[in-house]
């Protein structure tokens, strides 16, 4: 495998979280306008996306392979919960 197939490896990997994450924020805003208004979009949307990656690596090492539906399955709720958490809980 060369660099650049390397490189599209990694991003296909990272696409599921990064896509999963950046909706749910705008979603979230969108659905929670006035709660979530002193929240910045970005600050949700980087949260969510790191959690999401940090479950994805977590089901790669735990499985042993990507494309798990556990691991799909564990990341929308680590998503669900880092956007409360940071959306909800962190202002008080």
């Amino acid at each position: 495998m060369g660099p650049l197939d390397a490189l599209w490896h990694l991003l296909n990997f990272a696409y599921p979280a990064a896509s999963v994450g950046m909706l749910a924020a705008a979603l979230a805003k969108l659905l929670w306008r006035h709660e979530l208004a002193p929240v910045p979009w970005r600050r949700l949307a980087r949260d969510a996306v790191i959690s999401c990656l940090a479950v994805l690596v977590a089901g790669l090492v735990f499985f042993g392979r990507d494309g798990k539906m556990a691991t799909y399955l564990a990341m929308v709720a680590a998503c669900a919960l880092t956007l409360w958490w940071r959306g909800f809980l962190a202002k008080r």
